[in-house]
């Protein structure tokens, strides 16, 4: 009798520590974001796109991100080169439910709504994928803290995110990511991207934080590698200043044309 209840103690503290776990990792997870969280901001920055056998290509694009209420609208805008001038991406990014993304093409002079099908797709021929380009919703995911790890010599915290149903997952397009979070800093440092049959498929290194005026801090590089075909993609922040002067106008569907 005395050694079912010493096992039924054994398990509530398993299953209480199991527990505090979980919430740790989505606290974790929360003040990363936090971290990182810049509010209004203006931006230039160059993406480079190498395939398998080094050739590259270059992307420089504007991005400008504004907080109106409980809604982050950000819009990206291509500035060369030719062939990609003036196509336009616009994200409004929701707290409590999914992101809306519009693109603007200049060939086909049309805004067009990406749906929730096409938010794994690639970004423009890069590494990175259109829902990268959003904050991801943390409600949408079961996330456990896997240990700790020596990461670039910083002490983190590896922790799993996993969709909490195959729709999630789906327009992902992964099937869980792990974070290696500092754990003196809550910066995020590389993320690695498993596919639907649970195969890494994309890693991300994120590097070159810098602190803002704020307090804030912000990632200058951001390299993202295809662990399947050897292509990767890196973002390099040319230019950044904090604020915007735009208008609510301004991250309109209707405005990407202009």
């Amino acid at each position: 009798m005395k050694s079912k209840k010493i096992f039924a103690t054994i398990l509530l503290v398993a299953l209480f520590t199991g527990n505090l776990f979980a919430q740790s990792a989505n606290e974790i997870n929360k003040k990363s974001m936090d971290a990182i969280e810049v509010g209004n901001m203006e931006m230039i920055s160059t993406i480079n796109i190498r395939d398998a056998r080094g050739n590259n290509r270059v992307r420089k694009i504007t991005t400008a991100s504004k907080q109106f209420g409980n809604v982050t609208k950000m819009i990206i805008r291509f500035i060369s080169p030719a062939d990609v001038k003036g196509t336009a991406l616009l994200v409004h990014d929701y707290e409590k439910k999914s992101d809306d993304m519009w693109i603007y093409m200049p060939a086909l002079r049309k805004v067009r709504r990406i749906v929730s099908s096409e938010k794994s797709k690639n970004f423009m021929g890069s590494e990175f994928t259109n829902g990268d380009m959003s904050k991801p919703n943390l409600d949408n995911y079961n996330s456990t803290i896997l240990g700790s790890v020596n990461y670039g010599g910083r002490n983190c915290w590896k922790i799993q995110s996993v969709g909490k149903t195959s729709a999630i997952q789906a327009e992902d397009g992964f099937s869980k990511r792990i974070s290696y979070i500092e754990k003196s800093t809550y910066l995020c440092h590389k993320v690695e991207y498993y596919d639907l049959r649970g195969r890494l498929h994309r890693t991300q290194t994120i590097s070159d934080y810098r602190r803002l005026k704020n307090g804030k801090y912000f990632a200058y590089k951001m390299v993202m590698e295809n662990n399947k075909n050897g292509r990767k993609s890196e973002m390099i922040i040319n230019n950044f200043q904090l604020g915007s002067n735009l208008s609510e106008s301004a991250f309109a569907p209707a405005a990407l044309n202009k």
